[in-house]
């Protein structure tokens, strides 16, 4: 296996559940928006009502429940093993980074006055990521800095793929 393949493998690994994390309220979110339904101090919706409660807490949930999967996914790619507890732990961070990313990324949508839903590029691809890694690595510096990298350009290809993969599913309104 070439060197690049791996090191693409080991920045999957360790940002699967903020993948997780991310996609997870397209299926179980719905329901009370999580600002319920109020203003910012300029008038407009603080997140919009596709950032849900249900949404929030299911991506969170579904991440975090991938922790377990860390410790058997880990080795074999040379990333230390994690106990249990560490695993779930750095599936929380990454799950609660990548909402708070999206959170914000919606939050400054709505003060460009754009549309719940509207595409924001790089914005809607790589917020989540960013913050998720920002939360999670201090903590779990488990990989290389250049294993980073291959996942956020990665995301920028990936996102709005799965985005389409999702509309045509019919999981989202729109392919973006």
């Amino acid at each position: 296996m070439s060197d690049f393949f791996i090191h693409l493998l080991r920045g999957l690994a360790y940002i699967l559940p903020a993948y997780i994390a991310n996609s997870s309220p397209v299926i179980v979110g719905g329901g009370k928006p999580l600002d319920l339904g109020k203003n910012f101090i300029d008038g407009r919706r603080i997140f919009g009502d596709n950032k849900t409660i249900r949404g929030l807490v299911g991506g969170i949930f579904f991440g975090t429940l991938c922790g377990f999967l860390l410790p058997f996914i880990f080795p074999p790619l040379g990333i230390p093993k994690l106990i249990f507890l560490q695993s779930i732990f750095l599936a929380f961070l990454l799950s609660v980074g990548t909402h708070i990313g999206d959170l914000l990324g919606s939050f400054i949508k709505r003060r460009l006055n754009l549309k719940p839903g509207a595409p924001a590029p790089i914005l809607d691809q790589i917020g989540f990521i960013v913050f998720a890694i920002l939360l999670a690595y201090p903590f779990y510096p488990l990989i290389q800095v250049s294993e980073i990298v291959i996942v956020i350009i990665l995301t920028l290809i990936v996102h709005p793929l799965s985005n389409v993969i999702a509309y045509i599913l019919g999981l989202k309104d729109k392919p973006w």
